[in-house]
């Protein structure tokens, strides 16, 4: 259960990350965060957070 859970949250975070990145740069408009700074600089550390979630939860798994 906390395999799936690591990497659910994970993927969730890898790709909101991506998508918050993706808005900050302007290139997916329709919101209030298109073309802003701060989602241009939040949505890689998001992403990046969601990978070592990722990798940390896909490495304990394997060591059992």
């Amino acid at each position: 259960m906390t395999r799936i859970l690591g990497v659910v949250l994970g993927v969730i975070l890898i790709a909101a990350g991506s998508l918050f990145f993706l808005q900050g740069i302007g290139l997916v408009a329709g919101s209030s965060m298109t073309g802003t700074t701060t989602w241009t600089v939040l949505g890689p550390l998001i992403a990046i957070l969601g990978l070592v979630v990722l990798l940390v939860t896909l490495r304990r798994t394997r060591r059992r």
